[in-house]
């Protein structure tokens, strides 16, 4: 979140950040989110009897800004299916894989489990299906002898926050579109971001 946020002033997007809205009181990032003059509300999601009367309550206050996009940075909850339709091409989120590879939790664990020579980070349009949809962007890690899930996250989460910003900038820009399930970006920019072996540490 702090990267786009900081990358959409920098760089002078045609958009604003109109909310940071967390369904935990003690996320990272809410304190920092208002101390730059940004609107930030909390929506607790165990204040609510089901995941559908919180994704109602959580579209409320969505919707009370209007927003363009939709970007997920960090929410581990499984949203509805309702809700994902409702902001349908609108609804952006990333995960720490280079997905399809390792979609849920413990991703980092899971790319050492099976030996893979390279992780990453996917920017995805959210579809019903749990991190799955048209991929917008990824960044590539090399996974180094000795790496730990540790270690390699920090790598990963150096990607993150290149990858996340330059495609929120393109959606900004209206630059991303969708033929036939497949996401193509007007100008085509590099969509994949490598970090060399060289600068892992």
């Amino acid at each position: 979140m702090r990267s786009i946020v900081e990358a959409c002033v920098a760089e002078g997007w045609p958009a604003r950040v109109a909310a940071v809205i967390a369904n935990k009181p003690d996320a990272a990032g809410l304190a920092w989110a208002a101390e730059q003059g940004l609107h930030t509300e909390v929506v607790a999601h165990r204040e609510f009897s089901s995941r559908e009367a919180f994704d109602a309550a959580l579209a409320e206050r969505v919707d009370a800004h209007r927003p363009d996009l939709v970007l997920l940075a960090g929410f581990m909850r499984v949203l509805t299916p309702g809700f994902v339709a409702r902001y349908e091409g609108r609804l952006v989120n990333i995960h720490p894989s280079l997905l399809p590879a390792f979609p849920g939790l413990h991703t980092h664990a899971q790319a050492l489990a099976v030996g893979v020579q390279a992780h990453g980070c996917t920017v995805h349009y959210v579809t019903p299906v749990l991190d799955h949809g048209p991929i917008i962007a990824q960044g590539v890690v090399p996974v180094l002898a000795g790496d730990t899930a540790d270690t390699l996250a920090r790598r990963v989460l150096e990607v993150e926050h290149k990858v996340y910003p330059a495609a929120a900038r393109w959606l900004a820009e209206g630059r991303v579109r969708l033929a036939q399930g497949v996401v193509q970006v007007d100008g085509a920019p590099a969509r994949l971001f490598i970090q060399e072996a060289s600068h892992a540490g």
